[in-house]
């Protein structure tokens, strides 16, 4: 049974999606705070959903103190309407996703299943730890631990920042649609104003050092998708 925390300051919302979330067969954990949340977080819990307006400590705060410590826990926004500038924040700071308030349940749970599959902790389907490693340049990445490293350096990727870079690593030098990408690593069609992948991307771009070869890591071919550049 997978072990979710879920974080938010509304009582009713959270009575609400725990009794929910309990049907659908996780054991859900509480916290109406960011410092009660990282009070309780521990290598026992397997996704945090943290809302964004909180007292004492916000979700962007709690998000950057977590992140800092390297925890790879996967990690959900609850964000309100119209915040578009909280979601890109949050997801330069290492958010997996996030929902916009009110979320229909069935997403929720989609969204949350899809990120659990594709995660450090619960790794089944494509990436396995019998699959081999694959080796880009200097970057190796190994499948079964999760772990991407660039010579002896580990770059401590978050769980869906390592499934997104394996999977265009898989189609080296081919062209991944952003409507794919969506659909595999996170669980969800690619809406119009949806920048998720796109924030995932420039976070790669950030933590990934040079290559060896001079290559860029990535290229965007505008209103088709991402592509891995192959070695020389």
């Amino acid at each position: 049974m997978h072990k979710l925390l879920l974080v938010d300051d509304d009582y009713e919302l959270i009575d609400l999606l725990k009794e929910l979330l309990e049907l659908e067969g996780f054991e859900v954990q509480v916290a109406y705070d960011g410092e009660q949340a990282l009070s309780k977080l521990n290598n026992a819990i397997d996704l945090l959903l943290l809302d964004i307006m909180m007292p004492k400590k916000n979700g962007i705060d709690t998000l950057k103190e977590i992140r800092q410590k390297k925890h790879h826990i996967p990690i959900i926004m609850l964000t309100a309407r119209g915040s578009e500038l909280d979601r890109i924040l949050g997801l330069e700071l290492g958010a997996d996703d996030y929902l916009t308030k009110p979320f229909n349940d069935r997403e929720l749970v989609a969204r949350i299943r899809a990120i659990l599959r594709r995660s450090y902790w619960f790794t089944q389907k494509n990436i396995t730890s019998k699959q081999s490693s694959v080796l880009v340049d200097l970057l190796n990445l190994n499948p079964g631990r999760q772990e991407a490293c660039f010579g002896d350096i580990n770059l401590n990727l978050t769980g869906t920042e390592f499934s997104l870079l394996f999977l265009l690593a898989q189609n080296l030098g081919q062209v991944v649609s952003r409507e794919y990408l969506s659909q595999e690593i996170l669980g969800k069609k690619l809406t119009p104003f949806d920048r998720a992948i796109d924030m995932h991307i420039s976070n790669l771009r950030k933590k990934l050092p040079p290559r060896n070869d001079a290559r860029p890591w990535f290229k965007t071919l505008r209103g088709k998708g991402y592509l891995m550049v192959s070695a020389t």
